[in-house]
């Protein structure tokens, strides 16, 4: 009888490493707690159609938005840390940690990285009843006439909003924020006049730029856009040094096992190094952004930081 019971534990402990080989077996969610129709949301059905052919099994996105993303991403905090809920996540993650005093969990603790999945500039556009010409015009009568103008964003700390607060604070203006639920609702009060302007997704704004429904005064990236190759950059246009971009990642709940973070993150960097990916990234304006788990994570550290010393110098405050 002993002997029995020591090859049952000896089969048994056999097989664990193995568990991870069968994953997943069910359903597989990824959690956008951004509302529909921006660019995690679009990405994330993107990547999720992928992981379901390199897995076998289906993969499916679930939007949860709401109070700046915390309602999505502590759902995700809360659920079972077994690889079938995931969190696509942006820089609001990292931005909320220290704008957003009392959330109920803390990003770095709560979660465990498996990897960034790519990042794009943002353009500036205004609607084409206002008059402004270009980024200088624009300056100058905001400097005259603060808070006379509006930007909209997709919600307080998402990086729409802070791309507009980071211009006030380096340009030395007081545009006025008008936070949405959502990037569709903001993007569709810019096209229709009732806000200003707003800082967008080079990926979705684009195609109004060049279809002159809005104008662009400028993107955020070091360098010019490879879409918007004619809209010069912001640091180019009177705001030295102005830089910034959204990008997008994947984490799950802490104490997901390793070896699942380890294959979705091997998953999801063998979808970013496919050539049509890369192709058809690039027409959109997004960049793919690979790294092993270890390496996003000192990523998310570096953005926390970054964001937390601009929260602190600007005196942004949660709205």
């Amino acid at each position: 009888m002993k002997f029995i019971k020591l090859a049952v534990l000896f089969v048994f402990s056999m097989a664990l490493p193995c568990l991870a080989q069968t994953y997943p077996i069910k359903p597989v969610k990824i959690i956008v707690p951004f509302a529909a129709g921006g660019p995690a949301d679009n990405y994330a059905r993107f990547i999720a159609l992928r992981l379901q052919d390199e897995f076998k099994a289906p993969f499916v996105v679930e939007n949860k938005p709401g109070a700046g993303a915390i309602i999505g991403t502590d759902f995700v905090a809360k659920s079972a840390p077994d690889g079938y809920t995931l969190l696509m996540m942006s820089n609001t993650q990292t931005v909320n940690e220290s704008l957003v005093e009392n959330k109920p969990f803390n990003l770095m603790k709560d979660f465990v990285a498996i990897a960034p999945i790519n990042f794009s500039d943002l353009v500036l556009v205004i609607h084409p009843s206002l008059q402004f010409k270009n980024l200088g015009e624009l300056i100058q009568y905001a400097k005259a006439n603060p808070n006379a103008l509006t930007f909209a964003s997709s919600g307080t700390g998402t990086p729409y909003h802070f791309a507009g607060e980071l211009f006030n604070s380096m340009a030395g203006v007081k545009i006025l924020h008008v936070p949405y639920k959502g990037s569709s609702g903001a993007r569709t009060d810019v096209l229709g006049g009732q806000v200003n302007m707003m800082f967008d997704a080079v990926t979705t704004m684009s195609e109004y730029v060049k279809s002159n429904q809005v104008r662009a005064m400028g993107t955020t990236g070091v360098s010019r856009s490879s879409i918007l190759p004619g809209v010069p950059t912001i640091s180019e246009s009177g705001v030295p040094k102005y830089e910034t971009t959204i990008w997008l990642g994947l984490m799950a709940p802490t104490g997901t096992p390793k070896d699942v973070i380890d294959a979705l993150n091997k998953a999801v960097v063998k979808i970013q190094r496919t050539p049509e990916v890369v192709e058809l990234w690039a027409k959109q304006g997004a960049t793919p952004l690979v790294m092993n788990p270890a390496a996003f994570t000192n990523y998310l550290n570096a953005d926390i930081q970054k964001w937390a010393n601009i929260v602190k110098s600007a005196g942004i405050k949660a709205q």
